[in-house]
């Protein structure tokens, strides 16, 4: 098991996020934990064991995009 933070941050703009699950709480690989719309975004820690897969500015695809690996 590992610990990943991550923080949904709402755009100025439209403010549409939408969180399915409370701070704190375990998830499976894959599961979902929120939506976000609109010029948001999401930042995400990662321990630095974590190969990264992804690169600064590819687009990801919820449930589809490897971002990172774990050890």
């Amino acid at each position: 098991m590992f610990k990943l933070v991550v923080v949904q941050i709402a755009g100025l703009i439209a403010r549409r996020i939408l969180s399915f699950i409370d701070s704190g709480k375990h998830l499976a690989e894959g599961e979902r934990f929120g939506l976000i719309r609109f010029g948001s975004r999401v930042d995400i820690y990662m321990p630095l064991s974590a190969k990264i897969e992804s690169k600064l500015g590819d687009k990801v695809v919820a449930g589809e995009t490897i971002i990172a690996y774990l050890k």
